[in-house]
C-alpha cells in the first residue's frame, strides 16, 4: 500500500464533553471542546490550536467551554515586549544562583518525588494525590508532544521543573512542579522568566502560560507578566486585567 496524502484539517473532529467537576472551583461543573484523541495528526494540529486557546493535558488537547462560564481566558507573553516588573527582577536576583538545564522530558526518580511532594502540599485532596509514575507520565508528557523538561537546580539539588512544549513559533508552558518548602523562592515565577528568556533565545515569538481565571488566587499570578495578550474567541488582544479587590 502506498502512503495516503494528507487529509485537510477541515475534517479534524471535535467532541463536547460530558459534565464533569470543575478542576478550579469545587461548587461548578465543566465541559471541553477536545481535539479528536485518535486522529494521527493531532501532532501537526496542535500548534494551531495553541492558537485557538487550546491547551495541552497529555495527549489530550482541549479547551474550556462551559455553560454560562466564561472564566477560562486564554494567555500568552509576547516575549520580544515583555519586560519584568520590580517583584520579577528581584526573584530572579534572589535566585542568581539557580541553574537552569533543558533536558528531554523523561521522567526520572528525582522528578517523580519532587511531583509527589509538590502535589501533596498544594492540592491536597484534589484528586491527585495518588499520581504515580504511571500518572506522571500520561498528565505531563503524553506519547506525541515535542517536550523539554526546564530544571532548576542549585548546587545539583532539583528545585523545580517545568514541563514546556516546543513548537516552530512557540514555547508552551505545560505544567511546574516545585519544592513546596520554597515557596519564597518564586520558583513559579523563576519558571516563567526562564522559559521567556529561552524563547527569546530560539527566536520565538510567544510564550503560551494557559488559561488565567479572574478571581481565582492559584490562577492569578499569571497577570503579573506585561504585556500580556489574550485569545477572546477571534484572535489574540492585549490583555487588561481587572485591579485588586
Amino acid at each position: 500500500m502506498g502512503n495516503n496524502p494528507p487529509q485537510p484539517a477541515e475534517d479534524l473532529r471535535l467532541f463536547h464533553t460530558g459534565e464533569h467537576p470543575c478542576g478550579y472551583w469545587p461548587d461548578r461543573n465543566a465541559r471541553d471542546l477536545v481535539l479528536d484523541p485518535r486522529d494521527p495528526r493531532l501532532p501537526m494540529f496542535y500548534p494551531n490550536a495553541l492558537a485557538w486557546g487550546f491547551r495541552r493535558s497529555g495527549d489530550i488537547v482541549y479547551r474550556p467551554h462551559c455553560l454560562g462560564c466564561q472564566a477560562c481566558v486564554a494567555v500568552r507573553i509576547p516575549v520580544a515586549r515583555f519586560e519584568p516588573d520590580r517583584s520579577q527582577r528581584r526573584c530572579a536576583r534572589q535566585n542568581q544562583d539557580v541553574e537552569v538545564r533543558v533536558v528531554a522530558a523523561e521522567r526520572g526518580a528525582e522528578h517523580l518525588a519532587l511531583y509527589q511532594r509538590y502535589l501533596s502540599a498544594r492540592h491536597p485532596l484534589g484528586g491527585m494525590d495518588d499520581h504515580g509514575a504511571v500518572e506522571f507520565e500520561q498528565f505531563l508528557i503524553g506519547s506525541w508532544a515535542n517536550s523539554r523538561f526546564l530544571e532548576l537546580r542549585e548546587h545539583g539539588r532539583l528545585l523545580a521543573v517545568a514541563v514546556t512544549d516546543l513548537l516552530p513559533e512557540a514555547l508552551s508552558a505545560v505544567y511546574t512542579f516545585y519544592d513546596p518548602e520554597l515557596t519564597a523562592r518564586g520558583l513559579g515565577t523563576l519558571a516563567i522568566l526562564r522559559q521567556i528568556a529561552w524563547a527569546r533565545r530560539e527566536g520565538l515569538p510567544h510564550l503560551y502560560l494557559g488559561y488565567w481565571i479572574h478571581g481565582h488566587r492559584k490562577m492569578d499570578y499569571k497577570r503579573r507578566f506585561h504585556p500580556l495578550e489574550a485569545y477572546d474567541g477571534r484572535g489574540w488582544r492585549d490583555f487588561q486585567p481587572p485591579p485588586d479587590p
